[in-house]
C-alpha cells in the first residue's frame, strides 16, 4: 500500500423519502469515480483500494441506505433494490460533474448496471466485480433449495462486541475475512460499527441485512442487461462454490460492450483480499489502465 489514506466526508445527500445518503471523497485527479458497496458493508471498506485509484481518477464512495453512517429505510425494507438505484442517482446528481465512472462489488456492481440500464448515459464505463445478477436458472435452483443461504447466515451474525479491536480479532480468525488485506480488514471494523450499550453493533443490522439479500434474486438486472450499452468489465474470482462468481461470463456476454476477466487466487471479496492488484485492473477495465488486456490474472504469491 502507498500509505496515502484520506477520506473526506462528503455532503449528506437526501432522497425523495427522506432518508439521508452518507458520501466519502478518497480525493485524486481525473474524472470522477464512485464506488458502490456490497452488503453488509460500506462506502469507507474501499479504502486501501482507493489508493491505488487516486492518481487516476477523483474517487467518490457511498454509504447506502441501512449500511455505514447513511439513514435507514422508513419501512424497514430493503428488498426492493430499486430504492438502491434511486439513492444512488440522486447522489450523482448532487454531486455534479459528468463522464462518472463507477466500480461496484457485489449487490453495488448489480446496482450501477441497473442504474446505467434505468438512466443511460449516466456512467462513461463500468467495473463490476461479481454483480449479483441472477439467471432464471440459478433462481429457480435457489427456490427449489429453500432460498439463498445468506438471508439465515445475516439473521445469526454476531452483531455486537465488547470492542472494535474485539470485533477484528474475531473476523481475523475465519473466513471471508481472514483471507483480508489488513488494511481492509481495518477499514471493514472501524467504520462497520457503531457505540452501542456493551461495546460495539454493527452499523449495518442483521435484519437490515438479511432483508437486502432476500431482494437479490428479484432486482431485475439479468433482464436488463441487453439496455447497458456502455463498456463494462466484470470481474471475478475463482471460488467453484459462489453461485455469482460462476457465471462472470455470463453476465458479460449479455452486455453489448461486455468483457469478462478473472482473477486468480480470490474468491467473492477480491477488492479486499487483494485491493492492490483489483484496483489496478479496476482501473484498467473503466479505460485508465497500463494497457494489460488478459482474461486471468494471478494474485501474487
Amino acid at each position: 500500500m502507498s500509505g496515502r489514506e484520506s477520506i473526506t466526508v462528503g455532503p449528506r445527500v437526501r432522497t425523495a423519502d427522506g432518508v439521508e445518503i452518507a458520501t466519502y471523497n478518497f480525493g485524486g485527479d481525473g474524472p470522477p469515480l464512485m464506488l458502490a458497496h456490497a452488503t453488509g458493508f460500506h462506502g469507507r471498506c474501499w479504502l486501501p483500494m482507493a489508493q491505488v485509484l487516486t492518481d487516476r481518477f477523483s474517487v467518490w464512495a457511498v454509504d447506502h441506505r441501512g449500511h455505514g453512517d447513511s439513514g435507514k429505510d422508513p419501512r424497514g425494507r430493503y428488498d426492493d433494490w430499486s430504492v438502491f438505484v434511486d439513492d444512488l442517482l440522486v447522489v450523482l446528481d448532487e454531486l455534479g460533474g459528468d463522464e462518472w465512472r463507477a466500480i461496484g462489488h457485489s449487490m453495488g456492481g448489480a446496482v450501477l448496471l441497473l442504474a446505467e440500464a434505468r438512466r443511460p448515459g449516466t456512467f462513461v464505463s463500468l467495473c463490476c466485480y461479481e454483480p449479483v445478477v441472477m439467471p432464471p436458472t440459478a433462481l429457480a435452483t435457489g427456490a427449489a433449495n429453500g432460498g439463498s443461504p445468506m438471508v439465515e447466515i445475516a439473521r445469526k451474525r454476531r452483531a455486537v462486541f465488547a470492542s472494535k479491536a474485539a470485533a477484528r480479532r474475531n473476523f481475523a480468525s475465519k473466513p471471508p475475512f481472514s483471507r483480508f488485506h489488513p488494511a481492509a480488514l481495518d477499514a471493514y471494523v472501524e467504520y462497520g460499527f457503531v457505540e452501542s450499550e456493551g461495546g460495539v453493533t454493527l452499523a449495518c443490522a442483521r435484519e437490515d441485512e438479511a432483508s437486502v439479500y432476500e431482494g437479490a434474486p428479484t432486482n431485475g438486472a439479468w433482464d436488463r442487461l441487453g439496455s447497458v450499452r456502455v463498456p463494462v468489465t466484470v470481474l471475478g474470482g475463482q471460488d467453484p462454490a459462489d453461485p455469482v462468481g460462476r457465471i462472470v461470463e455470463d453476465v458479460a456476454r449479455r452486455i453489448p460492450r461486455g468483457a469478462a476477466l478473472r482473477v486468480e487466487g480470490v474468491g467473492h471479496f477480491g477488492p479486499f483480499e487483494e485491493p492492490e492488484l483489483v484496483g489496478e485492473l479496476a482501473a484498467e477495465g473503466l479505460g485508465a489502465g497500463r494497457g494489460r488486456s488478459p482474461t486471468t490474472v494471478s494474485a501474487p504469491g
